[in-house]
């Protein structure tokens, strides 16, 4: 397939054009600035700026643009700027969709466990209402802002993404060298429930994902979410480090502000709609995670 990507350079983006390449398909990236080459698309999503024609060959299109909730503290503006950057590229791409005589008919939408809210021990399912706050509004709105698409035919997926569990990068690329250092441990009380995948199982399921039928929410997690603890007490074994110092939930929303809250919330989210469809884990359970996310990566 041709495939379009927005926010490929971010770390999932980055994963899914290696991942994608490496498998036979032809990736083009949605750039910010000219582009410098025939496997690059110039837009500007702010100012509503998307050629249709360099869309026309695509079968699909992947957006997983938006400000990272841990780049700055949550000042008013800044909130802002992560409805924003989700919400102002999506309606563009899904209006310039809707428009289209041809061209991509799937949209694999990027979205957040978020929507689900702070839930405790409650096993979450696509058809789990949503809770309550911030970001739950915030993915709402992301994810309605693919209405014009989805009622001009266009197959249109939200992928509602947990904790990515990567070497490198993202939230728990930050709290790896630290594990490896013997400094980790549970944060806050660590018993909120964190909806896991690792970064191989991403990529791999959103490729899954291009090749079915699948339309509406989907989880992007592994099928066995555990207590924040858990996890982390898993990835320090693998590393044959300890992890019994917790990090007091007071020293978090000092150092981190509202997204500790964020961190710290429940969210025991399954799967169900990939597994009904037939994808199958590398990295089911945190044993096989730990230990591939703690495996250096073989040099190039």
């Amino acid at each position: 397939m041709q495939v379009i990507i927005a926010g490929s350079h971010g770390l999932i983006g980055t994963a899914l054009v290696e991942h994608l390449a490496a498998h036979g398909h032809q990736v083009r990236r949605l750039v910010r600035r000219p582009a410098r080459c025939s496997r690059e698309i110039s837009w500007d999503p702010d100012a509503g700026v998307l050629d249709p024609e360099e869309l026309r060959d695509a079968q699909a299109v992947v957006n997983l643009g938006g400000a990272g909730l841990g780049d700055a503290r949550w000042t008013a503006q800044y909130r802002r700027t992560i409805l924003a950057s989700r919400t102002a590229p999506t309606a563009l791409l899904s209006r310039t969709l809707a428009d289209m005589d041809g061209g991509p008919r799937v949209l694999l939408q990027g979205s957040a466990v978020g929507y689900y809210g702070d839930r405790g021990d409650a096993f979450l399912t696509e058809g789990s209402a949503p809770g309550e706050g911030f970001l739950v509004d915030v993915v709402q709105a992301w994810e309605d802002a693919t209405a014009p698409a989805e009622a001009a035919g266009v197959r249109v997926a939200h992928l509602r993404t947990g904790i990515v569990m990567s070497r490198s990068g993202g939230s728990f690329g930050r709290l790896l060298p630290l594990i490896r250092l013997g400094v980790g441990g549970p944060l806050g009380r660590g018993d909120n429930y964190w909806p896991w995948i690792t970064l191989a199982d991403q990529v791999r399921a959103i490729e899954h994902l291009l090749g079915t039928e699948v339309s509406g929410p989907v989880n992007l997690t592994a099928p066995s979410p555990a207590p924040q603890r858990e996890i982390i007490r898993a990835v320090a074994r693998a590393l044959r480090r300890p992890a019994v110092v917790p990090v007091p939930r007071l020293a978090l929303r000092i150092a981190l502000g509202e997204f500790a809250d964020d961190i710290l919330s429940s969210q025991r989210a399954l799967p169900a709609a990939l597994t009904a469809h037939g994808f199958e884990h590398e990295h089911p359970d945190l044993a096989s995670a730990a230990a591939w996310v703690t495996r250096r990566p073989a040099p190039r």
